[in-house]
Parts: structure tokens; sequence; C-alpha cells
């Protein structure tokens, strides 16, 4: 069995992570992918790096984890979405005019990634990038706060001296504030769990902050940002911000005018619930874009103009759901562009802020050895079956052969028709 090992994970300058692998550095540089995003539920796609001896310890693309040992470090590089195609062309420096070629850049993405960007709604300030952090990062408060509360924690250091509370009175709307617009970040209804975590990371970051017989010292501050929040959500209810105005009374039905009853939240995995739409645009405006799409998706070879269009009614789409859930049936007729592949996986994105078919894909290898021992068990004509399929294996022995074979396993063993794959 191979030894556990650790690295050191530079996420930025300021924030530099140790993550622990129990069965020691794995084989492929896709497994180790695997557990540095697992271990730091890590959304957007990304890069590792690695110090190169060779080269005074500048950093490298690692293309083999050979290149590391125990207690190495590794960066986090992340990407930047859809990145296009480049293709260099190596060619004769003297036959080179002053002006580029345009034909040396090839872009064989589907959509490109500014259209989709030009086109979103993502440039409005209630779309969001990122999930919840596993460590919540504390924001940088006013100078004066932070000027009194460095004193403090020196002191704190030294011999214990927390805040008193006649400095401590005057620093709480600041704190509180920034923190709510720092959670506001990431969502405008936060769990109890989540605020106990934000709390537990000031004290952490600020321990002149802690407070002494609560417990980990922060459930104050813990109560303290429930009610802020409360009283955030109520600025931005009357400021229109379209993912509390929905859970205001006079928006509810009769029968749900309380303010307890029928709230609509995000689910664990919603990023971008019920996004504003972009500047400049209404639902008005978006409904025609919206019956302008019918007529395009019927079109040969229009992923583009369509894709464009997809991303920019985003937010109506979500007004739709949301407020009005509609049957399936009628939104498949007011929406059959959403209906494919394609798109299927970037609505998921633009939701979740996860990429569907590479999260898919890398949670399916990891269970597949766990998938082929339970299929293993099973005996009778479903067990031959199985046998049969995973001898497939014995003639291509690729990961895209054991992803089918998994999947066409657990079809079997489900008993379910095989065909439908």
């Amino acid at each position: 069995m191979s030894q556990p090992a650790q690295l050191r994970v530079i996420f930025a300058d300021h924030d530099v992570h140790k993550v622990v692998l129990p069965s020691g550095i794995p084989e492929t540089v896709d497994d180790l992918h695997s557990a540095i995003r697992d271990t730091f539920s890590i959304a957007r796609d990304f890069r590792l790096h690695y110090k190169d001896a060779d080269f005074g310890d500048e950093f490298f693309t690692l293309v083999s984890t050979t290149d590391i040992k125990d207690k190495d470090t590794i960066k986090i590089v992340f990407l930047q979405d859809q990145e296009p195609t480049v293709t260099l062309t190596l060619t004769d420096v003297t036959n080179m005019t002053d002006h580029p070629s345009e034909e040396h850049f090839v872009d064989t993405s589907p959509v490109s990634s500014n259209d989709t960007i030009l086109s979103s709604s993502e440039d409005s300030p209630g779309h969001r990038y990122q999930r919840w952090p596993v460590q919540f990062p504390i924001p940088r408060f006013s100078d004066l706060t932070e000027i009194k509360i460095q004193s403090v924690n020196e002191r704190f250091q030294k011999d214990g001296t927390l805040l008193p509370t006649k400095d401590f009175i005057p620093l709480l709307p600041d704190i509180l504030g920034k923190l709510a617009e720092a959670i506001y970040k990431y969502t405008a209804y936060p769990s109890s769990l989540q605020i106990s975590e934000v709390a537990e990371a000031l004290t952490l970051k600020h321990p002149c902050l802690k407070e002494p017989g609560s417990f980990k010292g922060s459930y104050g501050w813990a109560q303290r940002l429930k009610y802020k929040m409360n009283n955030f959500r109520s600025k931005l209810r009357g400021l229109g911000c379209p993912e509390v105005e929905v859970n205001s009374l006079k928006r509810k039905m009769t029968r749900d005018q309380y303010p307890a009853k029928n709230v609509k939240k995000p689910k664990k995995a919603e990023v971008n619930y019920l996004p504003p739409h972009a500047q400049g645009e209404s639902s008005e405006s978006l409904e025609k874009e919206r019956v302008e799409l019918l007529s395009e998706v019927m079109k040969k070879d229009n992923s583009r103009v369509v894709a464009q269009k997809m991303a920019k009614t985003f937010s109506l789409r979500r007004e739709e759901i949301v407020k009005e859930a509609p049957a399936i049936s009628d939104f498949m007729k007011r929406w059959p562009a959403l209906f494919s592949k394609a798109q299927i996986c970037e609505e998921f994105k633009r939701i979740t802020t996860v990429s569907l078919e590479s999260t898919f894909l890398a949670r399916l290898d990891q269970c597949t050895p766990k998938l082929m021992a339970l299929t293993q068990s099973k005996g009778g004509a479903a067990g031959l079956k199985m046998r049969e399929i995973k001898d497939m294996l014995l003639q291509d022995n690729t990961v895209e052969k054991r992803r089918e074979i998994a999947i066409r396993c657990l079809i079997v063993y489900l008993g379910e028709k095989e065909d439908s794959i």
C-alpha cells in the first residue's frame, strides 16, 4: 500500500492550503486533479503547475505525477471558460510581414467565449460566478476598522486581550455590512451552517473578536449575521432584486401570503437561481429574443446564433421557471432550443457554474471500481450479461471504454434496457 502524501497547494499569494492524500500521490494527473477538485470543492476548470528544480523552482504545467513527491508544492491555475483553440504554425521569420495574419488563429469551439459573454446576462450585478467556498474569505473592512482590529490582534497574541466593548460597538456596522456583501456574492439566502462558517472564519482571522463563553467564540457573531442578512435582503427587495423580491408578500398568492411560507430560494447546487436581466434588457425585450429564437432553432448550422440567444435569455427562463413553474410540455414548446445536449450542458453551467459533462465523467471514473465490484456479485442472467460486457475490456482497455462498460453494467444491474444507451 502506498504511503500517505501531503502537498502544499497555492491558490494565490495570500491563499495557501495543505492537502493530504491517504493513498499517496495518484498515478495520473487526472486522478490528482480530481482529488484536488473534490477536496477544495473547486467548481471552475483549472490546471496544475509544479516547481521544477532544473529551472530555479519556476512553475511548469504538470504533465506527469512522477514530477512531484511528498511535501512538494503545486499551484492551481484557473482557466477561462471555453478557451478558443489556438494553432501555432512555424513560419520563416524572413518572410513575415509587419501585419499578423489571421490564418494562425483557429476557433474550433462551437461558440466563441466572447460572444457568450457579450450576449448573456453575466455582466449584471446579480450574476454569480462561483459556489460557496470551502474556507470563507473574510473581506477587508474600512481602514479605520482594520487599524483598530490589527492593533488589538497584536495585543491578543501577547496577553489574550479581546476588543473592548466601547470600541466593539462602533465597528459593528462596518463589519456586519462588509460580511453581508461578501455573503451575497455567493447567496442571498445563506443556511445556518453557512452563517456559522462565516462567523468562525471571522474569529479565526481576527481572534480578538472572539466572545468568551459562546460556542467556538463565534455564536454571537452568527446571530448578528443572521439578522443582518434579513435586513440586507429587505434593502435588496426595495431595490428590485428579483431573487428576494419574488418572496415579498405582494408577489405571493393569497393562500401563501405568510413570510415563511413557500419561500423560493436556491437549492444546494444552484448558484444563479433568479438572476436579474442584463443592463438595458427587460422581460419584454427578452421575450422578443425568445420569439426570434423559435425560428433560429429551425435553421441548419446555426448553433452559434442559437447559443448566443440562449445565453442572453437565461434570466427570462429562470424567471418563468421560478415564478410560474410551467409544465414541462409547455416549457418545451416555448424553449425547444434548450432540449439539446449542448444547451443542456450550457444551462447546467449557467445555473451551477459547474461543467456537467466533465463533472459527471470525473465522478464516474471515481465510482467505476466500486460499480465493478458491486456488479461482480450479481448472479443469474444479469450476472452473465455483465460478464460478457466486461469482456469487452480485454479488447479495448481505454478510459472511454471503461466508462461505457460501467454504465452498461449499471443499466443491466438495475434491470433496465441496455439498448436505450
